[in-house]
């Protein structure tokens, strides 16, 4: 039976297209001022802060069962993602970033097949490698060198696929109260790489306040906003019409690439048409009933 969207799932879905395509351009910005640890540390933190209340309320739902689960879906979902997305940005463009992001499926399936137990289609295992042969695409260059730095997004996009199993073994947590304990838990992590670090360097560059509000942005709405939105999409509809966003996030952030002047060939909408079809097979409908255990 087909389901009914009305029309504030398809704005939802747009808006979380828009924030999430537009977070790579505002991490290069943000690199204009701040070293990678920098951002890292200044993102989790706000975005603990914009948080900080629903995860008071639930602080009691921490127990021995759940904290290592809590622990690797925010070291994995946003730690360390946090500081190698603008590693990478260092040597990458920002629109090849979040081409490269559409990887996320493509591992979430993988890991959930070799150590999660996930059942799984033969079009699915095809998936994967559709998508995995679109990321060495990306990866290579027109002059056939390989661009080493986009391997920290492939890296990223590793560790959302392990965040994303994970969720799925946390009890008695809705995804807004697992993306604020997380987010807890990982906050002491950021305020210690705050405190250690030198901000001489950031004071002396040029409108160094104007990107710390790029970071300001990226947090409130690229982390905190866009995970409660990102829920209640999949609540409201369907983890499979909410990972449609997959296929919008490069789209937009292509087209902020394009508007920064950043190089753009044709042999890169090739692979990520490889990688959407790699997607394209792994959601199919038997990939249903992974995805909603996952996301519920």
């Amino acid at each position: 039976m087909q389901e009914k969207r009305k029309i504030w799932h398809w704005l939802v879905l747009g808006l979380l297209s828009l924030i999430w395509g537009t977070s790579y351009i505002l991490m290069k910005k943000g690199l204009e001022s701040f070293s990678t640890f920098q951002i890292a540390g200044l993102r989790v933190f706000i975005t603990f802060m914009c948080l900080l209340p629903v995860a008071i309320r639930n602080l009691p739902k921490i127990t021995s069962g759940n904290f290592f689960s809590l622990l690797v879906i925010g070291l994995f979902g946003s730690g360390i993602p946090a500081f190698l997305f603008p590693l990478a940005e260092t040597k990458i463009e920002s629109s090849l970033a979040g081409m490269l992001n559409s990887l996320s499926p493509v591992f979430t399936l993988s890991l959930g097949i070799l150590f999660y137990k996930r059942n799984v289609q033969r079009l699915q295992i095809a998936g994967v490698f559709l998508g995995l042969v679109g990321a060495a695409g990306l990866l290579y260059s027109e002059k056939f060198s390989f661009n080493y730095y986009g391997l920290y997004v492939v890296l990223a996009t590793l560790l959302y696929g392990i965040s994303t199993n994970e969720v799925s073994r946390v009890q008695n947590l809705n995804g807004l109260q697992i993306a604020a304990l997380s987010f807890f838990i990982l906050s002491p992590f950021a305020i210690i790489l705050l405190l250690t670090s030198d901000y001489q360097a950031v004071l002396e560059t040029q409108h160094w306040m104007l990107n710390l509000g790029y970071i300001a942005v990226l947090s409130v709405f690229g982390s905190a906003l866009a995970l409660v939105l990102f829920y209640l999409l999949v609540r409201d509809t369907s983890p499979v019409f909410a990972a449609m966003v997959t296929y919008f996030i490069p789209i937009v952030a292509t087209l902020w690439g394009v508007a920064d002047n950043e190089h753009f060939t044709s042999s890169m909408i090739v692979s990520v048409a490889i990688i959407f079809g790699g997607v394209y097979l792994i959601n199919r409908p038997g990939f249903q009933g992974i995805k909603r255990r996952i996301l519920k």
